[in-house]
């Protein structure tokens, strides 16, 4: 076994991959980008080098110079993580030459499986079923519309060298191909160096499934089940779970099989997943094979009780796989929920800031946590707005679901926008509370996961006050045990009054909508009003922000965290972004409207679509943004004339930006 190990990756993966190396007693050797400097997994490693600038192909995506770094410092062995070089065979070719261990499969398995258009014929030879499509070398674009046309509408443009859902997009008909395509070539190229695609036919309603294979260098290959990933968006994996709902023994011994077959046809060595798009009917079609590590990894991991980094450390040391295919057992059912920076009402645009508050779930048996950042971290521009991955398991799949929705109502995060309350709302729609998926279950479920009522109850105002009024008693408190005249009436905030009692009014703000809340202070508590409601209210505040409280006959278990003028609520699995209004402030109305275009996010300006002068229509594209490995095009909010941009290709834009100038028609 492996004395020492280096990792070839960054945040949550670096982090789990330390983990099991530790367990084993391997050193491990982290590299890191100079945005990664204060980085988790820079922390926890035993020895950590720095390589480069943020940019990822100026760092982590230069293999030279982590090759320099692993014989430097004695690593036997190097693990990609996922992403990143996992998936080069140059980089897996260069280990081997330097007499380094890539923990992964043979470069000539990277290769074949690494252009999903040869890997398509590949298997077509090995008796794997195909999704119908061109999967060629000829990439005119003419002939792509025509093979689009023998296929028939709808099709999926899906990159060659792909993954994580860049470089593709769905065509419903003819006289959308041609953009679409210029969009996913131009992905696919930023993303991978590499903007060559596939064209195949869209299955509609289709189910995501993939398989976990795994196979050693003495020609053993098992699979260790199913993995259902139909929750997504933008072909990005939201949800996963293990193993997949209605899934028969006899369909998943024969996808087993199929995935299996596939392994065998490229001599696959280490852990890899086969991918099948499956329909209703319980047909199935390979669709890639991915060569690494997959992010929902710990789903199959819930369910088999086995550690599948530790099998890779020793099937890439040399061992044989630990047990074979009779040997494998399913117990339970497990689901994994991915935790993003991101904000799913404005389109999913990712969110960068510093991590002010982070409060997961406590973990257990039956609940785990994998994460890169910890509170204080900052959520940066340059790589995946991944903030955890949340995971948990049940005998079967309705005490899953059961602890998820849980487990999501305990997790707290304040700094950045992000999906928790999303997530929320997605495991109690009733679609896949009950098991009936596919990939267009969010697109469809638009009305549940996305509702425009936003009013605010009395509830979340008094209690937002009721906190206020506890942490004012608090500071008071810690300023009185530090004065000179602890017994100063200053420090006593009663409310008395020469005349009788006063009553102050606390202003709060969500989003448009503002609220007073009246307050009297009365021994033990307060009386505190919002409209003609009057209610007696009491609490306490613990520790991490936890509140305790009484709103007449009713308790309430709460937290409330501030953040400058930030008071983010959290109560019943949802969060209340509130902001504390300053009454004696006085300024002006706000900026006036100048008619320009605000960057969403910071990013790289990829593509202006219109010329200066140009009249357009609300909707029309404007320009491309890539932010986080992805395309954002920003649309015109109104009928205008573009005046002018105020960036050129390639320029780098802030968050809030103004992007270009749209005047009135005319």
């Amino acid at each position: 076994m492996f004395k020492k190990i280096l990792i070839a990756n960054r945040g949550e993966i670096a982090c789990r991959v330390i983990k099991t190396a530790r367990c084993m007693g391997i050193a491990t050797v982290a590299v890191y980008s100079e945005a990664d400097a204060n980085a988790r997994h820079v922390r926890l490693a035993d020895e950590a080098v720095l390589i480069g600038p943020p940019a990822a192909r100026e760092s982590y995506l230069v293999a030279e110079r982590i090759l320099e770094v692993a014989k430097r410092t004695g690593a036997e062995a190097i693990h990609p993580g996922y992403g990143f070089l996992s998936e080069n065979a140059d980089f897996a070719e260069a280990c081997e030459k330097a007499g380094i261990v890539f923990i992964g499969p043979p470069a000539s398995a990277i290769r074949a499986m690494g252009s999903k258009s040869a890997a398509k014929a590949l298997m077509e030879k090995a008796r794997v079923p195909l999704t119908p499509g061109y999967h060629g070398d000829n990439q005119d674009p003419a002939f792509l519309a025509t093979q689009a046309e023998r296929i028939g509408y709808p099709v999926l443009i899906k990159a060659t060298a792909g993954g994580g859902g860049k470089g593709m997009r769905r065509v419903d008909q003819g006289s959308e191909f041609e953009a679409a395509l210029a969009s996913c070539k131009r992905e696919a190229s930023n993303a991978f160096g590499d903007d060559r695609v596939l064209v195949e036919k869209y299955i509609v309603k289709p189910r995501h499934i993939e398989i976990q294979v795994f196979g050693d260098r003495h020609g053993n290959c098992v699979y260790l089940f199913e993995r259902d990933c139909s929750v997504q968006r933008r072909y990005q994996k939201v949800l996963e779970e293990a193993p997949a709902p209605g899934m028969t023994p006899e369909r998943r011994a024969a996808m087993g099989q199929a995935a299996v077959d596939a392994a065998k046809a490229v001599g696959y060595v280490g852990a890899g997943t086969v991918e099948f798009i499956a329909t209703q009917d319980g047909n199935f079609f390979f669709m890639e094979m991915n060569t690494r590590l997959q992010v929902e990894h710990p789903v199959t991991e819930m369910v088999t009780g086995l550690d599948l980094v530790e099998w890779q450390l020793r099937v890439a040391s040399g061992e044989p796989l630990p047990l074979k295919q009779q040997q494998l057992e399913l117990n339970g059912h497990a689901m994994e929920a991915r935790i993003y920076a991101e904000d799913p009402a404005r389109g999913f645009l990712p969110s960068t800031g510093r991590l002010v508050h982070l409060s997961p779930p406590r973990e257990s048996n039956d609940v785990r946590v994998d994460t890169g950042v910890e509170q204080g971290d900052e959520i940066t521009p340059h790589y995946d707005p991944m903030i955890a991955k949340l995971i948990v398991w049940g005998a079967d799949r309705r005490q899953a679901l059961a602890r998820m929705r849980q487990a999501l109502a305990q997790y707290r995060v304040v700094g950045v926008s992000n999906n928790i309350d999303f997530l929320t709302r997605l495991v109690a729609v009733p679609s896949f509370a009950s098991g009936q998926l596919d990939t267009g279950l969010i697109e469809r479920e638009q009305a549940l996961l996305f509702p425009t009522d936003s009013d605010v109850s009395a509830d979340v105002w008094m209690l937002a006050a009721l906190a206020e009024l506890l942490l004012e008693q608090r500071m008071a408190g810690k300023k009185r045990a530090g004065s000179v005249a602890p017994d100063s009436p200053w420090y006593a905030l009663d409310g008395w009054r020469l005349n009788g009692r006063a009553e102050r009014r606390l202003v709060f703000r969500f989003g448009e909508a503002s609220q007073e809340v009246g307050v009297e202070v009365v021994p033990g508590g307060y009386w505190l009003r919002v409209g003609s409601q009057r209610l007696l209210a009491r609490g306490k505040l613990g520790t991490d922000s936890e509140l305790q409280a009484q709103l007449g006959e009713r308790r309430f278990q709460a937290a409330v965290v501030a953040s400058g003028e930030r008071r983010h609520l959290f109560l019943e699995g949802r969060s209340w972004p509130l902001a504390l209004v300053d009454t004696l402030h006085v300024g002006g109305a706000g900026e006036e409207e100048t008619g320009g275009l605000r960057a969403p996010m910071p990013g790289k300006v990829l593509a202006l679509l219109v010329k200066p002068g140009a009249v357009v229509e609300k909707g029309t594209p404007l320009l491309v943004l890539e932010a986080m490995k992805m395309e954002h095009t920003i649309c015109a909010p109104r009928k205008g004339v573009v005046k002018a941009f105020r960036f050129a290709l390639g320029d780098l834009v802030s968050d809030g930006t103004e992007l270009l100038d749209l005047d009135e028609v005319p």
